[in-house]
């Protein structure tokens, strides 16, 4: 539902904790219903994955949602999952990250899916994120979108069978039945 009433960060964070999920979008404060079973499911599947290769190699850290990921003032999204190289762990705040992360992972419901396929990427693209993986648990697809070369077109699309790889995570490589498999 869409209001003329504008949110800034400290509007955001005035909201209670409990009750739902809300992203400040452009000022506008979106409310995000409980995900699906299935899409909670492919979220810790991909989430471990990349945990134990990111932990393992110490490359950073991995977080999954609810995370505020502040971009602005008037952004605030909380991505499914994140990664943070070690070389940028400047932006880990208490709040949450002040700032881009390197990776940004958002698994698409019915209810957000033109929020993260239209809206977000496209935001997430003027704020500098590297990579943006969309995922979409009900078409066993996973879309890479490497943002800085092109923010409309995927550079990559996995299907159940292919293995997922990222010039982010050198070695780290994902065969995406793992995710997908019922």
């Amino acid at each position: 539902m869409r209001t003329d009433i504008r949110f800034d960060y400290e509007a955001y964070c005035a909201l209670p904790e409990t009750g739902p999920r809300y992203q400040l979008v452009d000022g506008d404060l979106i409310m995000s219903p409980a995900p699906t079973f299935w899409h909670q499911e492919v979220l810790v599947r991909l989430l471990c994955e990349l945990r134990v290769f990111v932990e393992r190699e110490n490359l950073g850290k991995v977080l999954c949602a609810p995370l505020d990921v502040i971009l602005s003032d008037e952004d605030v999204f909380q991505p499914d999952i994140v990664f943070i190289s070690a070389a940028r762990k400047r932006i880990i705040a208490t709040e949450g990250l002040r700032g881009v992360p390197d990776l940004c992972v958002e698994i698409l419901s019915p209810s957000n899916r033109s929020l993260d396929v239209k809206t977000k990427r496209l935001m997430y693209a003027r704020y500098g994120l590297p990579e943006l993986w969309l995922v979409d648990p009900d078409a066993h697809s996973l879309r890479v979108f490497r943002l800085r070369d092109d923010p409309h077109r995927a550079s990559a699309v996995h299907r159940a069978k292919d293995t997922l790889t990222s010039r982010l995570l050198p070695g780290f490589a994902l065969k995406l039945d793992k995710v997908f498999a019922p």
